[in-house]
This record gives structure tokens, sequence and C-alpha cells, in this order.
């Protein structure tokens, strides 16, 4: 599966549990949620993925977790936050640069309409 088909599927399966859910809860009940949608929908992921970084001369095993990657090529950060910022996308960013991985999805749960909470960022590597 290409990237672009992997977004569309995992922004459908988000928005299948946001339909059901709405805003409003904490977000490892959308995380619990989202995972038995993408397992019910056959596609492949990893949930709290722990990324090793290198820092100097030294490797850091634990360092910190994505929240999703899907298909191995698609990195999946979910909040329930008023509103999505700059630092939220400049931490996706890191992700997908630290991960070595280019297309990333934000979703905030916490909107009345989810589409207002989705964005797609890309790391050029």
């Amino acid at each position: 599966m290409q990237e672009n088909e992997i977004a569309y599927k995992v922004i459908g399966a988000a928005i299948e549990v946001h339909k059901h859910l709405g805003p409003g809860l904490l977000e490892s009940a959308y995380h619990t949620c989202l995972k038995r949608e993408l397992n019910n929908s056959g596609i492949e992921y990893e949930s709290e993925v722990p990324v090793v970084i290198q820092y100097k001369e030294e490797v850091i095993t634990e360092a910190y977790r994505l929240d999703m990657l899907v298909e191995n090529k698609l990195i999946v950060e979910l909040k329930t936050v008023d509103k999505l910022s700059d630092k939220h996308k400049a931490q996706l960013l890191t992700y997908l640069r630290m991960s070595n991985k280019k297309p990333g999805l934000l979703i905030n749960f916490n909107e009345i309409i989810l589409k207002n909470g989705i964005k797609r960022i890309v790391n050029n590597l």
C-alpha cells in the first residue's frame, strides 16, 4: 500500500471512531478504539513503538514512543487538546526525522468535526 492510501484508510478509521465516541475523552480511549478499527480493517500497525535515537556517541533506546506506526510507513500521533498548535506539528516532524519516515498524521480527537483536527505532516528527508 502507498502512503496516501494508508493515510486515507487511517483517516477513515479515525472518523469511524470519532463518529461513535465524539470529542471529550482521554487520548487512551481513542487510541484503543483506533487500534480495534485498524484490526477490523486488516491494516497492519504497531502501537507505542519505541524509537532509538543517537545522542552524541550514545544510543538511547527508550527516548520516546510513537503512538502508532501504520504499515511501517505512516506515523500517527494522537491528541485530545483544545487546538493543535505548531508545537504539536513540530513534535510529529521530529518523530518523522528521528524515525526516517516521510509521512505522518496528527489527529486531534477533541474536535466537534474530526476533519478540522487532522493535519498531514511530511518530512522531506
